[in-house]
């Protein structure tokens, strides 16, 4: 594995530990040149889809980019970078289960907000005002308010 830090192509596994939800298997490594440190992830080749967008348009679907929209989201909250890659995981799985070639951006982005609702509510709502385009604030307190209606439900019912 060609090292990040100065490029040589061999590297020393330190450390191999499978993802939460075995869809891959982390490892830390070791240049054997620099001594820097680096992660890779190994993962099953999957069969690509596209994620057809907002105005039509069609793109390969990219995981990095779902888990850096996901990663922008959870700034400065207690979500980690592998509860990130969890969730760009399942809707990756979920979108294959369904055999589909191309899948709207709206179905992926339902899957991240039911699982980040879950995680974290403010990592929600954050990527919930990108991803529902809030076009003024009474449509932002709407879902806080349904936010809160279900925290209370949720609430009354454990009494």
């Amino acid at each position: 594995m060609k090292c990040p830090h100065c490029g040589y192509i061999d590297s020393k596994v330190l450390d191999s530990r499978q993802m939460d939800d075995g869809s891959a298997t982390r490892r830390r490594r070791l240049c054997e040149a620099c001594d820097g440190r680096f992660t890779t992830y190994e993962r099953i080749d999957t069969i690509a889809f596209s994620v057809i967008k907002k105005s039509g348009e069609r793109e390969p679907f990219d995981r990095s980019k779902l888990i850096n929209g996901i990663m922008k989201s959870c700034h400065k909250r207690p979500v980690s970078i592998d509860q990130a890659e969890g969730i760009a995981a399942l809707a990756e799985r979920e979108v294959m289960a369904s055999l589909s070639r191309e899948v709207e951006s709206v179905k992926i982005g339902e899957i991240v907000m039911d699982k980040l609702r879950e995680i974290d509510e403010v990592a929600y709502v954050r990527f919930a005002s990108v991803y529902k385009q809030f076009r003024d604030i009474e449509t932002f307190m709407a879902e806080l308010s349904g936010i809160l209606r279900e925290r209370d439900n949720e609430t009354f019912d454990k009494h």
